[in-house]
């Protein structure tokens, strides 16, 4: 198969995916797969797909197997949300931290990291994957909320009542900054 042939096969799998239609999506993506053994976005769709179907084993071999190609943010996150979805929280936290070292803006990676530092109790070392973010979009309101809810799980209610005063700054109408803000006020 060209390499044409596998970029058709590609797109196509994307585009039946994107409509809905899995078992189409599902045999371009196969066809792309089998062209060369080479990409991993087949193995991503084919993933994408079996998570759809539920079929959560299937979609992390999957994902091990687009990311044994090429490690990208992208199988890295993929890995992780089927880990962290059956329980395997120090993987999946594991997965998320290495797509957000690849990618620091992978939103998907960036929030299920925040879901499995909760769940692990290891949110001191989400803090600075928040601030990395945040170096390049000082502006994401989400993610600042995010760092200064972080900051106040750890103890830094000085920190988080910064954080959000920034966004209160740049957002006076913030309601869930505003409203944060003033328990840390009443807590102090």
């Amino acid at each position: 198969m060209s390499h044409l042939d596998y970029e058709i096969n590609k797109e196509l799998g994307e585009c039946y995916l994107f409509m809905g239609d899995l078992d189409k999506a599902e045999e371009y993506y196969r066809k792309a797969a089998g062209s060369n053994g080479v990409h991993p976005d087949p193995y991503l769709g084919l993933a994408t797909i079996a998570v759809q179907r539920g079929d959560l084993d299937k979609a992390l071999t999957l994902y091990k197997k687009a990311d044994s190609i090429e490690a990208n943010d992208k199988s890295l996150a993929g890995m992780a949300l089927v880990e962290s979805e059956t329980g395997q929280h120090e993987a999946a936290f594991g997965h998320f931290a290495a797509a957000l070292d690849k990618n620091p803006a992978n939103m998907i990676a960036l929030f299920g990291l925040i879901r499995m530092g909760h769940a692990t109790n290891r949110l001191a070392e989400v803090v600075p994957y928040l601030e990395a973010y945040l170096a390049q979009d000082p502006e994401k309101h989400e993610i600042r909320y995010s760092l200064a809810g972080c900051r106040l799980c750890l103890g830094d209610a000085e920190g988080a009542a910064e954080d959000l005063r920034r966004i209160l700054d740049a957002d006076p109408q913030n309601v869930p900054a505003s409203e944060l803000l003033a328990q840390i006020g009443q807590a102090a």
